[in-house]
């Protein structure tokens, strides 16, 4: 499915704008979107993985978190026991 382009406007600081202009004349991208497009992609996914961590760093505070992994743990040990025999 192909994603529909928007056009947006913000404002940058010029040495930004310089070195994304400098950066896509030596190739790093075909155009300062695709450029700005990758570099907010890729920030993006970094503050979805710090949620997660923040969100994981809680849970193991939890004690009821905590105490519901140790008996799912519990519950599929011989289970992990009898796969971990069968790899080579």
């Amino acid at each position: 499915m192909a994603s529909t382009l928007r056009k947006a406007t913000f404002n940058l600081r010029e040495e930004v704008l310089q070195a994304v202009h400098e950066a896509v004349e030596r190739g790093a991208a075909p155009s300062k979107n695709a450029l700005v497009e990758r570099a907010l992609k890729k920030e993006l996914r970094e503050l979805r993985r710090a949620a997660r961590r923040d969100a994981w760093d809680r849970a193991s505070k939890d004690p009821l978190f905590v105490r519901e992994v140790a008996e799912v743990e519990e519950a599929f040990a011989d289970a992990d026991a009898e796969t971990a025999r069968q790899i080579p």
